[in-house]
């Protein structure tokens, strides 16, 4: 999932951006372009908001910001990306100047999905696929599991795919195991996120709950197939029951912006830092004013499991433990617990994990 090279170029943002914290450079932008959407999922309300979304020029303007370079990753999503006005024109545009760019989809409309894919030739493909068609018709509201099997079969041989499954309310760890599978069946990467309560899609669900559920005896073997996934799914039992706690650095070098322009701090909170159609990317990310929101909530906040932010956190922090003891590390970082036992490193946990299931 990850490379080498992809851990020391955000090693590199990192140590930039703690020493020239106005001139900070973004590691991950994510613009939701467009809030125009043709599923009806439980887990997400942005299908009943006005349409809203960014122009061609407002995003190419965007991309012209100082705080973004050509190792940026841009992920280009919606709502459903594909529905913008000027979908074809702004992947053109990307293809042309900033190759290192991504795109999310739901599949609904496969035909232009193909299409945009093999025209305009993004970086990596990310597709929404929540377990069996079942759970899929009945977490999304429509019948769209076909069409996601349809796009990773013609594409999966073309570009690098990657499933997005999102354990929820609305689904259980049966469909996780079944939607791996599925990704060892095309060989294609699977990333696994846990639903949260994120401002911008109105979500009013109540969170996944763990206390006296034995969580982790239920997460499926197949999850150690994968990259990536173990510890994210793992550690969200110890921050939902309040005992794991973690700076967010994440907010420093990634960044969403909005269809309608707003630019929050991060995908959780409801605190907009500005927007790009009153001032500049530069102007609203690296302001006094942002900056020190953003140093503030870095310390403080241990608000979400959402994995665009917090995945940042752990993979920062077990490396870092693998060259320094965690005493010294709390020294320029500050204090973190990923359980109740203040002492425990992210290695020993995961093993005392590992040794009470083998116990059971």
């Amino acid at each position: 999932m990850y490379k080498i090279k992809d851990y020391l170029r955000n090693g590199v943002i990192l140590i930039n951006n703690i020493i020239f914290h106005k001139k900070k450079k973004l590691s991950q932008l994510m613009i939701y372009a467009t809030n125009r959407c043709q599923s009806r999922c439980k887990h997400c309300q942005i299908w009943q908001k006005s349409h809203d979304s960014l122009s061609k020029e407002e995003i190419v303007s965007l991309i012209s910001s100082k705080c973004i370079d050509r190792y940026t990753t841009v992920g280009l999503e919606g709502g459903e990306f594909v529905l913008h006005p000027q979908a074809a024109e702004i992947m053109e545009w990307f293809h042309i100047n900033h190759p290192n760019y991504t795109l999310l989809s739901n599949c609904l409309a496969p035909d232009k999905v193909i299409d945009l894919t093999r025209r305009y030739r993004p970086k990596h493909l990310f597709l929404s696929l929540d377990g069996n068609r079942e759970t899929y018709k009945t977490m999304r509201g429509v019948d769209g599991y076909d069409k996601v099997i349809r796009v990773i079969e013609e594409l999966k041989d073309e570009i690098p795919i990657s499933l997005m499954f999102c354990l929820s309310p609305f689904n259980s760890f049966k469909d996780m195991e079944y939607t791996i599978d599925i990704a060892k069946k095309y060989g294609i990467d699977i990333r696994i996120g846990i639903y949260g309560k994120m401002a911008y899609f109105d979500t009013q669900v109540e969170m996944l709950r763990t206390q006296g559920e034995n969580y982790i005896s239920h997460i499926p073997s197949n999850i150690h197939d994968t990259q990536e996934n173990y510890d994210f799914v793992v550690l969200y039992d110890q921050w939902r029951n309040g005992n794991l706690r973690l700076r967010c650095h994440s907010i420093n070098n990634s960044l969403i912006i909005h269809p309608d322009g707003n630019v929050p701090v991060c995908q959780n909170l409801d605190v907009i830092l500005g927007n790009i159609k009153e001032k500049t990317l530069d102007d609203i990310f690296n302001s006094a004013e942002s900056v020190s929101t953003q140093c503030r909530l870095s310390k403080e906040c241990n608000g979400c499991w959402i994995n665009f932010h917090r995945k940042y956190d752990i993979i920062l922090l077990r490396n870092l433990e693998k060259i320094l003891p965690k005493s010294i590390i709390e020294t320029f970082y500050g204090k973190y617990q990923w359980n109740t036992d203040r002492k425990l490193t992210y290695r020993k946990y995961l093993k005392r994990v590992k040794d009470e299931k083998i116990n059971k």
